[in-house]
């Protein structure tokens, strides 16, 4: 099965700026580290043993940095020396969604820095009849309209896939500033799309490029 977001047309070399996504649209430092991942990614030529390891690596840093936008809370603790320490704790009441198939490449990532953390899940599929991106199943935590919710998807060419799953949040009363959308790759019209419709979601990627590696999801379950 082909997900609706990663039917890729011809897609022009799009023109944009960090200024024109705005303050909640977030990226990765880019070092040599993150750009061999991405390089790796996209090479034809990766086993798919390499595939799954060096994703794996790139999304842990995607998670990771995601998990800067969410509240803390001042907790002060005692040390095993006697000493009082100032620091940070988590506020309660974060949990994860992924957009099948291919957001759930990303969960392992999410339970390897959250041990407790509830995810949920969405799949949406094209209909046959009028290509349309269609809602299928959606299965959420009961009170997800309390928590804060890190929507995980790692490929993006035109965003309506995530513009769907957003939708389906909102449904559920999950506020649009308690999403935080975790990917890896969105091509620039995806990423304004993303922005336009919904200004107050928190985006992070690792980049934005006009040619994705739409066969992500594939390559790491296997089914190339």
């Amino acid at each position: 099965m082909v997900e609706p977001d990663l039917i890729q047309d011809s897609l022009p070399h799009t023109n944009y700026t960090d200024s024109e996504l705005g303050a909640n649209f977030k990226k990765l430092r880019i070092t040599d580290n993150v750009r061999e991942l991405q390089t790796v990614l996209r090479d034809k030529t990766t086993s798919r043993g390499d595939f799954i390891f060096y994703a794996d690596r790139l999304i842990r840093l995607v998670v990771e940095e995601g998990l800067n936008q969410l509240p803390y809370r001042h907790c002060d603790v005692t040390t095993p020396t006697g000493h009082k320490y100032e620091g940070l704790s988590y506020q309660r009441g974060n949990c994860g969604v992924s957009i099948m198939r291919s957001g759930e490449a990303m969960e392992q990532g999410l339970r390897d820095c959250c041990r407790s953390i509830r995810i949920g899940k969405i799949l949406i599929q094209k209909d046959e009849d009028t290509r349309e991106a269609k809602v299928v199943y959606a299965k959420l935590p009961p009170d997800i309209d309390q928590r804060k919710v890190l929507l995980m998807y790692p490929i993006m060419n035109s965003g309506n896939t995530v513009i769907k799953a957003v939708q389906v949040l909102k449904d559920h009363y999950v506020k649009e500033d308690n999403i935080i959308l975790l990917n890896l790759f969105v091509t620039p019209q995806a990423a304004k799309a993303l922005v336009k419709r919904f200004p107050n979601m928190k985006v992070l990627t690792s980049e934005v490029h006009p040619v994705t590696p739409n066969h992500f999801g594939m390559k790491y379950f296997g089914t190339d």
